[in-house]
């Protein structure tokens, strides 16, 4: 952040991980040793880069310091700092959000590309145009003053919202997204606390805490995802659940609407079955309603097409399954995933075991393809 460079951070920092394995004393704190040890890195680049121009340009000797200063920062936390300073508004939204995912929170592209329906070299070429795009551009890398936050909370809430849908589909939370949620959770927390009149910022909290809330439910003891109209609401945290309600309250307090507080009203009206036994499908069809007017996106068609076929019938939500862009889809493991549900219920059963075969041939995680494998396996001959 302080060197305004995002190029010397990623390899500072990659110096810094690879010097940590190869420490052979236990590290107490792995985060903040890598930290000091990439400031100490690329101040070693900037030192030598500024020996290199002096000799070059036989010019009086400066010390060369004077960009790396830190100065206190308003916003009290590095990752938080990054992500506003990758959410800059001179880069395509999409861009800025993939770059952001990647550099700060260490998703892997191929991971970036099926949230956003991308191809993996596609991807690869948006990060890498955004970081050509800061050079070219002269793009200040540098904390936005508070009067800029504005412009760049949107991308800041988009990226958390990302993230948590990347660690959302590994129902395990294992591997490579382990610990991704808990720290969506926490910067959704200190983004809530610096905007408190940001009222998505409030929606987005909720979101993490009642997504959070199923944590304890969403693996059975063989490690076989659970879908959450099956999970044993026993297991739910009531804890997390109520602290999302009041997250949300005080979001449409704000009279702020938006799609974030629209998402995290649909997840409190699952979690009522906590309390109230049942799910109310027709309020959570109403809620994708006013979402789908929002967010006119596949993902949000396909969920509301889900929610359709249980508020009514299931030939009513694939109906709108059928009509959505199977091309464009092919690669999206939900969509494959919800039509062999559907088809299955209305016994389309040939057509649903195809389905199942084509979410199975898109890798899912193991407690997901443990699930699929499963209902393949149950479909009557």
């Amino acid at each position: 952040m302080q060197f305004r460079d995002l190029d010397l951070a990623e390899d500072a920092f990659s110096a810094a991980c690879e010097a940590a394995l190869r420490e052979e004393a236990p590290i107490r704190d792995p985060a903040a040793w890598a930290f000091v040890a990439a400031r100490r890195r690329a101040l070693d680049a900037l030192r030598r880069a500024a020996r290199e121009a002096r000799a070059l340009s036989a010019q009086p000797e400066a010390d060369g310091m004077g960009d790396v200063i830190a100065f206190p920062e308003p916003i009290p936390d590095d990752r938080l700092r990054l992500l506003f300073t990758c959410c800059h508004p001179a880069l395509a939204a999409e861009a800025r959000i993939a770059l952001a995912l990647r550099v700060i929170c260490g998703v892997s592209v191929a991971r970036i590309a099926r949230a956003f329906l991308a191809t993996e070299p596609a991807m690869y070429q948006r990060i890498t145009r955004a970081k050509a795009k800061i050079r070219a551009a002269r793009i200040p890398f540098e904390t936005p003053p508070p009067g800029e936050w504005g412009t760049r909370v949107g991308g800041v809430l988009e990226t958390l919202e990302t993230a948590l849908g990347i660690a959302y589909r590994d129902a395990a939370g294992e591997g490579e997204t382990e610990g991704l949620a808990p720290e969506v959770e926490r910067l959704a927390a200190l983004l809530a606390e610096l905007m408190p009149d940001e009222a998505e910022a409030h929606g987005l909290l909720s979101l993490v805490l009642l997504v959070r809330s199923r944590e304890g439910a969403r693996v059975d003891g063989k490690g076989t995802m659970v879908p959450l109209s099956q999970q044993d609401v026993t297991l739910w945290n009531a804890r997390r659940i109520e602290a999302g309600r009041a997250a949300l309250d005080r979001a449409t307090a704000l009279r702020q609407p938006g799609p974030l507080q629209t998402l995290a009203t649909i997840h409190l009206a699952h979690a009522m079955r906590w309390s109230r036994g049942r799910t109310d499908w027709t309020a959570v069809l109403r809620l994708y309603d006013m979402l789908l007017a929002m967010r006119p996106t596949p993902v949000v068609a396909i969920n509301r097409a889900v929610a359709l076929s249980r508020a009514r019938q299931p030939e009513d939500g694939l109906a709108v399954l059928d009509e959505l862009d199977a091309e464009r889809l092919a690669d999206f493991l939900p969509f494959h995933a919800a039509r062999a549900d559907l088809l299955a219920r209305v016994g389309r059963r040939k057509q649903a075991r195809a389905a199942y075969e084509a979410a199975l041939a898109l890798a899912p995680e193991a407690a997901e393809a443990r699930f699929l494998a499963a209902q393949l396996a149950a479909l009557p001959d």
